[in-house]
């Protein structure tokens, strides 16, 4: 009995490293406009410009559009400027940076470039269709060859992420470009930590909910490329984006499934269940790539990741890594007697029924029930669920009457338990009657 917590969903993909700057957005607007605002940037990009007049003119748009680290403080990634962005696009800024780097140029402007449509799309449909229209995805994917500048690279596949988030269209548009291809070859072993960081950021927004991306993707041998990049040792923000892409790449596609378990990727996805913003994705490719597939459940085992996803079960971290964990506990306790063991064993009877106390998340409720429900279907491992309280827990669940999806689930549960006799091996069987 398997639940499946909803895809979260994906962050704007961080802005490369090298845009941050610690001085004040907001007063640097209000100067650009005392100089003309946006139709000042915009002549500065005509074609007859200088490269220098070319750089300050896309680096302000960037600047101005958001998304990237200029804030008082200097902290990164401020929200999106809506006014500034929609104001760029008014003024022609989108078209006059789409032909900059159609007509190529100096490495600075190609880079500045397309840093600025990135900022531009961020969370503006209207501009990332205007990017489209004006021929930008195209040109963006032709500064994806090999032998590129990275700093140019990486700002491109920054620009791929932000568009594709969100936008079939864009998605279609990449793929038909040939980005998925191109993005997938800046993964290979060697390259710059932040072009490949971006450039799964850019490979996970082109997957998500597009059968045919996750086919491109997969057929240029995505799957192993974003499995190398899990790895130890690896940069963790770019093995992040790499789990992040993965879970995309599995998400309602078998085949994609199948070539992530074939890369290895399930003991490579154990490795991050202890990193950070990483645990999370990498909990949630495993549920999938576990899910009514006892190899892989076996394989999870003897790579140690039991334990670590147990760990995971107790709420109240930052992130809701525990609903996702608790779908891959559910999926090792579903097929093999030696899965539910090791589970128990690891405590996963007592995380699990902690799951079910009122004001919890009800995907990571329904979850931990099934979980319970074939735990105490295992006449070995059922006493551990009597002992960690599972028939109180599971009576609440049936009294407040939610989540729904979980009643049935929790009146079996609570069945098999009744039915339990009352010792097994010694241990009491605590709250059974």
């Amino acid at each position: 009995m398997q639940g499946t917590a909803q895809m979260p969903r994906s962050p704007r993909p961080p802005p490369p490293r090298s845009v941050s700057g610690p001085f004040s957005r907001a007063a640097f607007a209000a100067d650009i406009n005392a100089r003309g605002g946006a139709a000042t940037l915009v002549r500065l990009l005509a074609p007859g410009a200088s490269a220098q007049d070319q750089q300050i003119g896309a680096g302000a748009m960037a600047i101005l559009g958001g998304g990237i680290g200029i804030t008082e403080d200097g902290s990164e990634s401020p929200a999106p400027d809506a006014r500034a962005q929609e104001s760029i696009r008014a003024a022609g800024g989108i078209a006059a940076l789409v032909r900059l780097l159609a007509l190529g140029g100096a490495a600075g402007v190609q880079w500045r470039a397309a840093k600025a449509l990135a900022s531009l799309c961020a969370d503006n449909p209207r501009n990332e269709a205007c990017v489209r229209e004006a021929g930008g995805v195209a040109a963006l994917v032709r500064l994806l060859a090999p032998g590129g500048a990275a700093e140019v690279q990486e700002a491109t596949a920054w620009a791929l992420a932000s568009l594709c988030q969100g936008s079939r269209q864009a998605q279609d548009a990449v793929r038909a470009a040939g980005g998925a291809a191109a993005l997938v070859a800046l993964l290979a072993p060697g390259g710059a930590a932040g072009v490949r960081e971006q450039a799964a950021h850019a490979l996970g927004n082109l997957c998500f909910e597009s059968s045919a991306s996750r086919a491109s993707v997969r057929e240029a041998g995505g799957a192993a490329a974003l499995v190398r990049l899990l790895a130890p040792g690896g940069a963790p923000a770019a093995q992040e984006a790499a789990a992040t892409a993965l879970t995309k790449l599995c998400l309602g596609s078998a085949r994609g499934r199948d070539a992530v378990r074939a890369a290895g990727g399930a003991a490579a996805l154990v490795g991050l269940l202890g990193a950070g913003g990483a645990r999370r994705w990498a909990a949630m490719a495993l549920h999938l790539l576990m899910d009514k597939h006892p190899g892989t459940q076996d394989s999870v085992r003897a790579a140690g990741g039991v334990a670590p996803l147990v760990g995971l079960l107790a709420p109240g971290g930052a992130d809701d890594a525990h609903v996702f964990a608790a779908g891959a506990v559910g999926s090792l306790c579903a097929t093999s007697a030696q899965n539910r063991a090791s589970v128990t064993e690891a405590g996963g009877a007592a995380a699990l029924v902690g799951l079910l106390a009122p004001g919890g998340d009800a995907d990571a409720c329904e979850a931990a029930v099934c979980a319970l429900a074939d735990l105490a279907g295992d006449a070995q491992e059922r006493d551990a669920v009597l002992e960690a309280g599972g028939v109180a827990a599971l009576r609440g669940v049936v009294a407040r009457g939610r989540p729904a999806a979980a009643q049935p689930l929790a009146a079996d549960a609570l069945r098999r338990l009744r039915a339990a006799p009352g010792r097994r091996g010694g241990r009491r069987a605590a709250g059974a009657r």
